[in-house]
């Protein structure tokens, strides 16, 4: 057994918290390239994004600080009322949408606050403190349907917003109930249920039911020798199931989603052609990835970068502007450190003795993984752009704290499971 660390510092992770400082300090070069002036006799102005956005880099590290020398269980005790604030934060913004049209963000001063970063991390407290408790068991009814309700509350609210990205990231809670024994069908439900709808939008819909009701046929022939009353009663259960979904997609489709954000499926699925249009972040995107080659062209150098062919490069396009300027080498070593990043966060999940830190951990992973997931699908033109930021790297200081906030909670837990040893 290890000699008991007294010293909170000697306890802390330094080695992911050095990981943390390079992407967020990486992250700040390719937004200085992606906004860079020529002609500003200022390098570093207040009236540009890379300038405020060293601002935010300087508030969240303090917060880390902060963070580490706060009593850990306070975080647990806490949980509740900052969820809570986080909810009324998110009506409050509901309430500005509805008199000034879509908007996410709260002014304050010259900055801006977005709080649906923090209900990410609000959630993710919640979710650990009432899954922590002793006799909380996720396979009860009650307590997956408590779980679920702390997930879907904000989840709606954000959505409400028009900002389905944010809404969608939500699903990753997901990640700490299947740890806790969550039913494996539970997954398998949901990647069906994706793959019907994404076949809806493809195939008839009639058509598709009838392949579906062959599929059970088949399914019943095999089990012809073994055929009982339940095993009929089941699948035909699952045909009705299946073919109600299907019927509704379109509807859901037509009525539930933004124009733009069908726009964006359909030019996923290939049913739509528009380069200029719809398609044309996603197309410049690649070609500003594709031609950054091996090695890159160089700081600065970047031609898409510099002549803002991409939109939206130094938020949820930032990663093209690695691609093109730091070439396959840059991007390569970025994606590693996200998941040497992610391997750490999941080994430091598993050994802890807290139920409310292993929660935690575990959402902090999957709030994490599906950020990193999304953001390079959209950039890579795998997933529909839905405006996800990446991870500690994309512009924007809501983001950058709320993911700081979210990853030094974790490290404070796990340093005070490194003194109890």
């Amino acid at each position: 057994m290890r000699a008991r660390k007294n010293n909170i510092f000697s306890s802390v992770d330094w080695v992911t918290v050095l990981i943390y400082v390079l992407i967020v300090l990486f992250g700040w070069v390719n937004i200085y390239a992606a906004t860079y002036d020529p002609s500003s006799t200022s390098v570093i102005t207040m009236d540009s994004q890379h300038g405020r956005q060293l601002i935010w880099i300087g508030i969240s590290f303090a917060l880390a600080l902060i963070i580490l020398l706060i009593d850990a269980h306070i975080f647990s005790t806490a949980a509740y009322v900052i969820y809570a604030i986080a909810i009324v934060l998110l009506l409050v913004v509901l309430s500005m949408t509805a008199v000034k049209g879509a908007t996410s963000w709260i002014p304050i001063g010259p900055l801006k606050l977005q709080p649906s970063e923090i209900a990410k991390f609000a959630t993710a407290l919640a979710i650990a403190k009432y899954l922590g408790s002793i006799d909380i068991h996720i396979r009860d009814l009650k307590t997956k349907v408590i779980t679920f309700a702390l997930i879907i509350v904000p989840a709606v609210l954000i959505l409400l917003q028009h900002d389905a990205g944010s809404a969608i990231v939500f699903s990753s809670f997901i990640v700490p109930m299947y740890r806790l024994g969550l039913s494996g069908k539970v997954l398998i439900i949901g990647i069906l249920a994706v793959m019907l709808f994404v076949l809806s939008l493809l195939i008839n819909p009639y058509l598709l039911i009838g392949i579906i009701a062959a599929l059970a046929l088949a399914y019943l022939f095999l089990w012809l020798n073994k055929r009982t009353s339940k095993i009929i009663v089941n699948t035909i259960l699952v045909v009705i199931a299946c073919s109600a979904f299907v019927l509704s997609t379109d509807f859901v489709f037509e009525h539930a989603l933004e124009e733009h954000q069908k726009t964006r499926i359909n030019a996923l699925l290939g049913k739509i052609d528009d380069p200029q249009g719809i398609e044309y972040n996603v197309r410049q995107s690649k070609i500003a990835i594709g031609s950054g080659g091996f090695l890159g062209k160089g700081f600065l150098n970047g031609t898409q970068t510099k002549f803002n062919f991409v939109p939206e490069q130094e938020t949820d396009f930032i990663f093209c502007t690695v691609g093109e300027e730091w070439g396959l080498v840059g991007s390569a070593l970025l994606v590693a450190l996200y998941v040497i990043l992610f391997i750490r966060l999941i080994n430091k999940a598993e050994r802890q003795y807290s139920k409310f830190a292993l929660v935690y951990g575990y959402s902090v992973v999957g709030i994490l993984l599906f950020h990193f997931i999304i953001n390079l699908g959209m950039v890579l033109g795998l997933l529909p752009v839905i405006g996800v930021p990446l991870p500690f790297f994309s512009y924007g200081g809501s983001s950058l704290m709320s993911f700081t906030a979210l990853l030094f909670v974790f490290l404070r837990q796990d340093a005070s499971h490194n003194i109890m040893i």
